[in-house]
Order: structure tokens, then C-alpha cells, then sequence
């Protein structure tokens, strides 16, 4: 199988890998630290907001089973991506709203649709989010990983990522793996 990756700052990275890994296509969303300084940054690390890294999920996906605009649809649409540095009760520059792109197609279908969501006035504010070539990225620590599936009954999970997950199955329900 021929896959891509993409690389996504889309706020707390446990709700993000708990989208993303419904999508059709997606063969593996792997939870990380990209765009800052530090070498190996740790979660606490990052969480003091000084490494210059985002919580980020690193997608890779099958090109002929889902598109890359197909992916920015569900980053557009799965966050705010008009609030800097924050994702509801989240605050800080490792949550900030970020596409790494991995080759200049990628690069350019982020602008275009950035662009364009600007321009329809489909938010309320100004879009925030940055679109950075992909330089590293960094596994987060394995108690990071699949956290919603290993943790669906934790405060957090029940209160901020359900919802989200219950508002992604609406919308994208075509896209979702069987």
C-alpha cells in the first residue's frame, strides 16, 4: 500500500488522534510534538510552553481511499481554528492550530482552503492557523496513545472528547470507517 503523512496541531492531541482515527483511509494517527526546538521534548516539557512545539497528531493515510483536501476538511471543521493558542478550556502555544505540510501539494491545498474559509466568512474571526513545512516530529509518550479508546470513561474524555467525536460522526458520517 502507497501512504502519505500529514501532520495536524488541532488543540489536545487526545482528541484529535480520537478523530482522525475513524477516518476512512487513515492507516495509522500517531500522537507527537512538532514545530518547536527542543530535542525529545517530554509532555511536561511542552506543557510549560517553552519548547515552541504543538501537540500535534501525525496522520498517515492511503492516498486512493482518502484525499488530502478530504483530511483538511476534517481539521477545518473539527476545531476553531480562529483562536490563537487555544482550543476551548486548552490554552497554550502547544495547542495552537497548525498544519505541517509534508510535500508542496499538501502546502498548497492548506492555503487554498484557508484562503477560501477566510474569504466565505465561515468563522467568526480571522483564521489563525499557520501552514509550516514538516521538519520533525517526536512520539509522545505511550500513555498518549489511543487515549480515548483506553480511557473513554475519564472526566476529560467523557466531557470534551465525546462531544466532539459525537459532532464529527454527524458531519462526517460518509467518511468514517465501517
Amino acid at each position: 500500500m502507497n501512504t502519505e503523512k500529514i501532520t495536524f496541531g488541532n488543540g489536545c492531541f487526545w482528541c484529535t488522534e480520537a478523530i482522525f482515527q475513524q477516518v476512512k483511509g487513515v492507516v495509522k494517527s500517531t500522537s507527537g510534538y512538532s514545530g518547536g526546538h527542543v530535542e525529545n521534548p517530554t509532555y511536561e516539557q511542552v506543557c510549560e510552553k517553552n519548547t515552541g512545539h504543538a501537540e500535534v497528531i501525525q496522520i498517515e493515510f492511503n492516498p486512493a481511499e482518502v484525499t488530502v483536501d478530504e483530511l483538511l476538511e476534517v481539521f477545518w471543521q473539527t476545531h476553531d481554528p480562529t483562536t490563537l493558542n487555544r482550543q476551548g478550556n486548552d490554552e497554550g502555544p502547544q495547542y495552537r492550530s497548525v498544519v505541517f505540510y509534508h510535500n508542496e501539494k499538501q502546502k498548497e491545498r492548506a492555503e487554498f482552503f484557508k484562503k477560501k474559509l477566510d474569504e466565505s466568512g465561515a468563522f467568526s474571526g480571522p483564521i489563525v492557523t499557520t501552514i509550516e513545512p514538516f521538519t520533525k516530529f517526536y512520539v509522545a509518550e505511550n500513555y498518549h496513545q489511543d487515549y480515548y479508546n483506553r480511557n473513554g470513561n475519564q472526566p476529560y474524555c467523557y466531557f470534551v472528547i465525546r462531544p466532539k467525536m459525537e459532532k464529527f460522526e454527524k458531519a462526517f458520517k460518509d467518511k468514517m470507517k465501517k
